[in-house]
């Protein structure tokens, strides 16, 4: 998998100060996608052992309250095997800290198809952006249609439920 860049100190893609990692890579082409450089999966760099280790260093201050990973699409299948990889390894090191992750699948589709990335995940950003439904007051996403959805409760209860900001 390809990375396009890490963010260090990201302020924009969750609560608190985060890391926040955008995979390269994605076939929805959203109509005035922010990040359309990441939609071609040799875009950025190849993630690697150093990159892990970059992370993990950013994670490693008091002041991160999480991880926030996003892109091009954590969720094609060319990204999914290393997402979960990265997911499971900051889930392990930092348990204390948030998994924030945005994708443009819906929940009820991901629940299907990547439950075991999910299972990690504490908020699932979902939904594609919709120019038409933009709307720069949102918090944490970029148009209406999108949801911020709390991935634990939503698999407990077999029902999607809003994450409350």
């Amino acid at each position: 998998m390809n990375y396009a860049a890490i963010k260090k100190t990201d302020i924009a893609n969750g609560p608190g100060v985060r890391v926040s990692l955008f995979v390269s890579g994605c076939r929805r082409h959203c109509k005035s996608c922010f990040n359309s450089e990441t939609w071609d999966f040799n875009y950025g760099n190849l993630f690697g052992k150093s990159t892990m280790n970059e992370i993990l260093e950013a994670l490693d201050k008091e002041y991160i309250e999480g991880f926030s990973i996003l892109g091009g699409e954590p969720f094609e299948n060319e990204n999914k095997e290393t997402v979960y990889n990265v997911i499971r390894t900051v889930k392990e090191k930092f348990p204390q800290k948030t998994i924030w992750c945005y994708s443009g699948f819906c929940f009820e589709e991901l629940a299907e198809s990547s439950r075991n990335i999910l299972e990690l995940v504490d908020v699932l950003v979902d939904g594609p952006f919709v120019e038409e439904k933009k709307n720069l007051r949102l918090k944490f996403r970029g148009s209406e249609n999108q949801r911020i959805i709390d991935v634990k409760k939503s698999l407990e209860k077999g029902e999607t439920v809003e994450f409350e900001i």
